[in-house]
């Protein structure tokens, strides 16, 4: 074995899918004892080299080297053979299990279960790391920072010495972010290899050692990150100055477009899934949304837009011509027949937002058809909007009449956010509207939230970077479990401030 060799290493590692080259000849080394950053825009190939260490895809070409001799990787199996575990995004995990069941579950040499021994190696584990979970606690009972940890620990189970993280705070609050950035450093310390693929550039300066950053498939370099910064390591990813600042002007003309009174929801489990929530959107405002994932911030706005059914209260709608209307039992249709301008972008892009098998073209059509009652369908206003999204977010499609569902997800959500804006509302809800896009794309989507306010509009933004929200918004609205624990000031709150209020219930109300 060669001295101070990596304990990882990909050498003109490329990969396609079709006519796709999603990553180009990438040469890439990670120590011992690093923290690696791998940065990139949406689409970048970040995921998807990971996924080829992983034992998820087969590179086309190249090789991977581990403690300076190739290896070969055909599945997970041979990854968690040569040391190698990667903690995806979306948790692989058995609800009625515990903890510890899960953690050895699939593992070969546990022919019979011995769940004493199985729960005192994950103590060892969590003790010697630093994590915090109980062995014999079911999943379903788990918050996600919990089923985050059992992934971690499932994979140091299995003797994993690279541990790959994707996107690993995207759903933590501030607290739980930097409980993880302890384990991680205390990882770092045993001797560990970590990669953390991730989108927040302030976590990337906190955490990392180093910072690799793809563009397009190719890579463009590996940087100390005491000698960068993140206005650097952006230019690199994009290729370009771009502003990393948000303008937040005050709308000075703000009036009452939404007052949502004591609004409670049940699912059909019959769990409450909103808890007597009140609250005021202004026109001429941004107000933010903040929770944990699963606090009510989907049921909130799909409530105001008429999609899910409401057990009490109030959404009373006041137009800027004048009166007011309740929202309460009407449908999206009837909402919308009313003359209330809602456009609602929702979580779910393809399952709620766009029909995948039609193209911009036609995507932009369903939004207009209803206007006329003519027995022809115009195409030529449809058209044009799909041109102006298209060249206004720099959409990446081979054409307006593309199926939307085999554009990359940060392209689709460019479609679904250009034409909801479009439509000219005056209510607009986002949920997650930047989600898997590129730095660049996002701080263009926030900057057409900014003169949608501007323009008089009510915007609810539910977002999950609280350093986006506090930058953004006016106002930030917090759920805790489907209840109200606050709204504040945006311009004067601070990060740990709202981390508090995601956990519990409580804290200054100001309205």
């Amino acid at each position: 074995m060669e001295k101070n060799c990596y304990a990882i290493e990909l050498r003109g590692i490329t990969k396609r899918f079709g006519p796709v080259t999603a990553n180009d000849s990438i040469d890439l080394g990670l120590r011992r004892g690093e923290i690696l950053a791998l940065l990139g825009e949406n689409g970048s190939g970040k995921t998807t080299l990971m996924n080829m260490l992983a034992g998820i895809y087969l590179p086309d070409e190249g090789e991977i080297l581990a403690e300076g001799r190739p290896i070969s990787i055909h599945s997970p199996k041979d990854a968690y053979a040569h040391g190698i575990g990667m903690i995806h995004q979306h948790y692989k995990l058995v609800d009625v299990f515990t903890a510890a069941e899960n953690i050895v579950l699939g593992l070969e040499n546990e022919k019979k279960l011995d769940i004493k021994k199985a729960n005192a190696r994950v103590r060892e584990i969590c003790g010697r790391y630093g994590f915090e979970i109980d062995p014999e606690k079911k999943v379903y009972n788990m918050s996600v920072s919990e089923k985050q940890t059992v992934e971690i620990v499932k994979v140091l189970y299995r003797g994993a010495e690279i541990l790959i993280l994707d996107e690993p705070t995207a759903v933590l609050t501030p607290q739980e972010t930097e409980r993880l950035f302890a384990v991680l450093r205390n990882m770092r310390q045993d001797g560990k290899a970590v990669v953390i693929i991730t989108h927040k550039l302030g976590e990337v300066m906190a955490i990392s050692d180093k910072v690799a950053v793809l563009r397009k498939g190719k890579y463009i370099g590996t940087v100390a990150t005491a000698q960068t910064s993140p206005q650097a390591l952006t230019d690199m990813m994009v290729g370009r100055s771009v502003k990393l600042n948000i303008d937040r002007p005050l709308n000075e003309n703000q009036s009452p477009r939404l007052q949502v009174e004591n609004l409670s929801c049940i699912d059909h489990e019959h769990v409450k899934k909103l808890d007597g929530v009140s609250f005021t959107a202004m026109g001429g405002e941004i107000l933010g949304v903040a929770g944990i994932a699963g606090s009510g911030q989907k049921e909130l706005l799909e409530a105001i837009a008429g999609l899910y059914p409401v057990a009490e209260g109030s959404i009373r709608y006041y137009p800027p011509e004048g009166g007011e209307q309740e929202l309460v039992g009407q449908s999206p249709m009837q909402i919308r027949r009313r003359g209330v301008s809602l456009a609602f972008i929702p979580e779910d892009r393809l399952g709620m937002g766009l029909v995948g098998s039609m193209g911009m073209t036609g995507n932009m059509l369903l939004r207009s058809w209803k206007r006329g009652r003519l027995p022809f369908v115009r195409r030529k206003e449809p058209q044009a909007l799909a041109k102006k999204v298209y060249d206004d977010l720099e959409v990446v499609t081979p054409g307006l009449e593309f199926p939307v569902r085999k554009l990359s997800g940060g392209n689709v959500q460019k479609v679904l956010v250009g034409r909801e804006i479009a439509s000219s509302p005056n209510v607009l809800m986002t949920a997650y509207a930047v989600r898997g896009l590129d730095i660049n794309t996002s701080y263009t989507i926030y900057n057409l939230m900014t003169e949608q306010k501007m323009k008089g509009v009510a915007v609810i933004f539910v977002g999950e970077d609280l350093d986006v929200l506090l930058e953004l918004c006016d106002r930030i609205l917090v759920l805790c479990g489907g209840k109200l624990s606050g709204i504040v000031d945006a311009r004067s709150a601070t990060k740990e401030q709202i981390g508090l209020m995601m956990t519990s219930v409580g804290g200054k109300e100001e309205t």
